[in-house]
């Protein structure tokens, strides 16, 4: 028997019993008024059960709800006979004995009376229920629906950031080939195992600030290679933070950005400076250049689309600030939550 049968069957019993009990006190046995009215009760959740899907399809001007109470109600009647004509213990017809005829206008008024309005408050009681399940689907699909959006627009975005990093590296050993410097051949070999391990990493909407920090340092080797003279960088990092969540090229943004619009510029080139920290449940990083500072266009598309990007996996717990470093420099701060990749 379905498990919602069983609980219609379960609650009726509790009602009928319930509403019984007045009448055990004047019944000549408990006993017997209980099982009367059990059966009045079952007889009920089997005419409410039914009726609620027979017939199918009923016409235009009758409610099913109507079919149901008016079903339940019917039933009480022709469940009384029934239970004073067929379950019986005396061979006496019960319109002839006084004691029954009583005892069956009692439980004809008391399953009359009551049980329509039993019926009436089940199906209230199931209209909300089925009101506040849908409500939850709904809200369960449009969450679905927020993040499968949330998610193809993260993509959509990190396929954006690959040409640009590409196109960007691109751009500066094409430099080197133009000035036909001596290390070219070197840092084209350099930059051809550092792009085999980092663009897989393009794809991914989420990395470790262990594997940002290798790009990192990955990165400025190969522009070290490409101006000694004019480029110094220091990297600090605690490594119990390298299992922390961090955003792919979160670090790498900044970081290119600080060579391409902060160090490139000047004419006698400058230092970078990476260090990245946890305060409580946050975790700070911070890349430091003395390039030529934020007039000499310190923004951008790199870190517009970086800010979209923390916006869209940490909402407002994310923050990306620019500073001006006196005398001539950028310091680009992120600071997002400190979330263990495998917590």
């Amino acid at each position: 028997m379905p498990r919602r049968l069983l609980a219609r069957v379960r609650t009726a019993l509790i009602c009928a019993f319930l509403a019984s009990v007045p009448l055990a006190t004047i019944w000549d046995s408990a006993w017997s008024l209980w099982q009367r009215v059990g059966l009045l009760a079952v007889a009920a959740v089997a005419a409410f059960s039914v009726l609620e899907r027979w017939p199918r399809r009923l016409p235009p001007w009758l409610a099913r709800w109507v079919l149901q109470v008016a079903g339940v109600a019917l039933a009480m009647p022709l469940t009384t006979v029934a239970i004073y004509v067929f379950w019986t213990s005396s061979g006496e017809p019960f319109p002839q004995s006084p004691e029954r005829r009583i005892g069956f206008g009692l439980l004809l008024v008391l399953g009359t009376l009551l049980a329509p309005w039993i019926a009436l408050a089940a199906l209230v009681r199931q209209k909300d229920a089925l009101a506040r399940h849908q409500a939850l689907a709904f809200e369960l699909e449009r969450s679905e629906l927020a993040r499968q959006a949330s998610e193809a627009r993260l993509h959509l975005l990190q396929a954006q950031v690959a040409p640009h990093f590409l196109f960007n590296t691109l751009a500066n050993v094409q430099a080197l080939v133009d000035a036909q410097a001596p290390q070219a051949p070197a840092l084209l070999r350099s930059l051809t195992a550092y792009l085999r391990a980092a663009v897989p990493r393009l794809h991914e909407p989420a990395g470790t600030l262990g594997s940002e920090m290798v790009l990192v340092r990955a990165y400025l080797d190969l522009m070290h290679m490409r101006m000694p003279d004019r480029l110094q960088f220091t990297v600090s990092a605690d490594a119990t933070l390298h299992a922390l969540s961090c955003p792919a090229m979160t670090l790498l943004t900044l970081v290119e950005n600080a060579v391409r619009h902060g160090i490139d510029p000047a004419e006698d080139g400058g230092r970078i400076d990476i260090a990245v920290y946890r305060t409580g449940a946050r975790c700070l990083a911070s890349v430091t250049d003395t390039g030529v500072g934020m007039g000499q266009g310190s923004g951008g598309t790199g870190l517009a689309t970086l800010r979209e990007r923390l916006a869209l996996q940490f909402g407002t717990s994310a923050q990306l600030r620019l500073f001006p470093v006196a005398p001539h420099g950028v310091r680009a701060e992120v600071e997002f939550p400190a979330i263990e990749v495998n917590a």
